[in-house]
């Protein structure tokens, strides 16, 4: 029997190397995945990703952006920590979309485990000022990134297809071997809570 896969583009269009994700994603429409694999963009909607999560997925692959102190087009793979349903004391907030407050919000609204989930993520060049309203536009290095990223999922898809538990990797020298298992960062103080 072959796993379920969500493979979900996050991020803002509007907000310069943001809009990774969602990049990502519009490539995969010239270039599918598996047709058992859904593919979906969900930019900064968090609570669509939320209950799209709670529908029976064995693994979710989150395609985006991400500041990890690496060289600006860097492609790594994240192991996220889900998180335990019985610690929430109150539920995440409903909007925006950081990825580590998606997950909680699942969590909380779900009554079974989530999926495993998966983070590939793009180092950001440009990432714009919380008070600026509009940057269009990838920066060159993440714009080089979405082609490999797009490349990278053909590989890791179909091996998360036969078996949800395998042991991922990107398999290029500048970019992380294993996925780190980490939970997913906080948002910076005084950053954008809309990702």
């Amino acid at each position: 029997m072959t796993a379920r896969v969500l493979v979900a583009g996050v991020g803002n269009i509007f907000l310069a190397d943001d809009s990774f994700g969602p990049e990502v994603i519009r490539l995969l429409e010239r270039r599918p995945l598996p047709g058992e694999v859904r593919v979906r963009d969900f930019g900064i909607r968090g609570l669509d990703l939320a209950y799209e999560l709670l529908d029976g997925y064995d693994v979710a692959v989150l395609v985006d952006a991400a500041e990890r102190g690496r060289r600006p087009g860097t492609l790594f793979l994240i192991e996220a920590e889900v998180p335990d349903p019985a610690r929430a004391a109150a539920p995440p907030e409903a909007h925006g979309m950081d990825p580590a407050k998606v997950l909680a919000l699942a969590a909380h609204l779900g009554d079974g485990p989530l999926p495993r989930v998966l983070v590939l993520a793009c180092e950001p060049q440009d990432r714009p000022d919380p008070d600026e309203d509009i940057v269009p536009g990838l920066s060159a290095p993440v714009r080089d990134a979405v082609g490999r990223a797009a490349e990278a999922l053909h590989r890791l898809v179909p091996v998360l297809l036969a078996d949800p538990a395998a042991t991922a990797s990107l398999r290029r020298p500048e970019e992380s071997a294993h996925p780190s298992p980490a939970g997913l960062a906080a948002p910076a103080a005084g950053g954008a809570e809309d990702r």
